[in-house]
């Protein structure tokens, strides 16, 4: 699978968070309920300051037992008191592009990424959303570095 280096400032995200671990049987169904409370929950349309409308899924607060998932958005400024904020430190990524049904091409990255020899920093990993077309999503994936 290709990728390219990326160097990214410092992104600010709002949204919802939950935590789960790969080895979690209820990982699948957790970080779905995010998704829904993110957009069919009306979480979305409460976030206040948006760079953009790209939803942002964020793993992070990794430990030896699993991780915090976040569904948001990146935003300019922190004025949402009653939702989740993480911040996505300035670095070195792997940046990977997939396109195709989200689901799929989604859990098929994370699959190949997982299996991959890089130099993984863990200190915040993240997928973008370009779009939101289930069957043609298009996707970039970034995984922190050291």
């Amino acid at each position: 699978m290709n990728y390219e280096i990326v160097n990214l400032e410092e992104k600010m995200i709002v949204g919802v968070s939950t935590a789960t671990s790969n080895e979690d049987p209820q990982m699948g169904e957790k970080i779905g309920k995010l998704w829904v409370e993110l957009y069919q929950g009306g979480v979305n349309a409460k976030v206040n300051n948006k760079v953009n409308d790209y939803a942002i899924g964020l793993y992070s607060d990794y430990t030896e037992n699993g991780y915090i998932v976040t569904a948001g958005n990146e935003v300019s400024k922190l004025e949402n008191d009653e939702l989740i904020t993480k911040v996505i430190p300035a670095g070195r990524y792997a940046k990977f592009s997939v396109h195709g049904p989200m689901e799929k091409v989604v859990a098929q990255a994370w699959s190949e990424i997982w299996s991959m020899d890089l130099d993984r920093s863990f200190t915040g990993d993240f997928e973008e959303y370009l779009n939101s077309d289930f069957e043609n999503a298009h996707i970039d994936i970034y995984i922190a570095l050291k």
